[in-house]
């Protein structure tokens, strides 16, 4: 079996926008060629520091040299110290929490880290399809049946988090390892997009021919159309045979 880790390279692109309706930024986005993350920090000043936290401490895993099949420990390790980290930046009574999706990658594999409301995408021979779900209040009514997608949408506790970085408890994240093929493209977001650009508008968006950066412009100038009302992070990047 060929080692795929030399021929396979992500070439990405990062945004990371305040937004018409904020007068700071709490987002933070993050990409280079082994990981992929965005954070969506809030609850007071200290939201900044707690997304920048938690896209920090995955960085040493990016010069760690481990089989694939060792990634999806690694991230757990990780994201535990994330949750301290994030704990450690409360300021007086304001314990600010961090939403958190990330990808690893080794090769053809990726390790998919989340925990919140942010999101991952994948387009694959022109499909887009989402690979989290949120930890939302609404979308544990959608589970339930108690709402339908539309309503969820429009709900006015879409933003209530059940699961996040440094909320309290133990944390919970969802872990993953895919293999990602040649021609992949990721899409990692805050919901500063996600929840006001919908699904074929962001399909039409990834699907155009543009590189990343022409992408991510894209996708912020669509928040901006839908009135921008938060902060909008994003990263996309394409797995390419170098």
């Amino acid at each position: 079996m060929s080692d795929t880790r030399s021929v396979l390279s992500f070439r990405y692109a990062t945004g990371c926008d305040t937004g018409a309706g904020r007068d700071s930024n709490e987002d933070a986005a993050y990409a280079g060629d082994r990981l992929l993350a965005v954070a969506d920090g809030m609850r007071g000043p200290g939201g900044a520091a707690a997304s920048a936290a938690a896209i920090d401490a995955l960085k040493p895993l990016e010069l760690a040299d481990v089989p694939a099949v060792e990634l999806v420990t690694m991230l757990a390790g990780a994201v535990g110290e994330a949750d301290r980290t994030v704990r450690a930046t409360a300021t007086g009574e304001h314990q600010p929490v961090t939403t958190l999706t990330a990808i690893l990658r080794r090769g053809s594999q990726l390790a998919l880290v989340h925990i919140g409301d942010t999101r991952a995408y994948l387009l694959r021979g022109g499909e887009l399809s989402q690979l989290t779900q949120d930890h939302t209040w609404v979308q544990s009514q959608v589970d339930q049946g108690r709402l339908g997608r539309d309503e969820a949408a429009a709900h006015p506790r879409r933003s209530l988090l059940v699961r996040a970085l440094g909320a309290g408890g133990q944390v919970e994240a969802d872990l993953a390892l895919r293999t990602a093929l040649a021609g992949d493209r990721y899409l990692l977001c805050s919901d500063g997009l996600s929840a006001v650009v919908d699904r074929e508008a962001l399909h039409t968006a990834m699907n155009a021919a543009a590189d990343p950066g022409e992408t991510v412009r894209r996708l912020i100038a669509l928040a901006y159309a839908n009135g921008a009302p938060d902060n909008i992070a994003c990263v996309v990047a394409d797995l390419v045979a170098a």
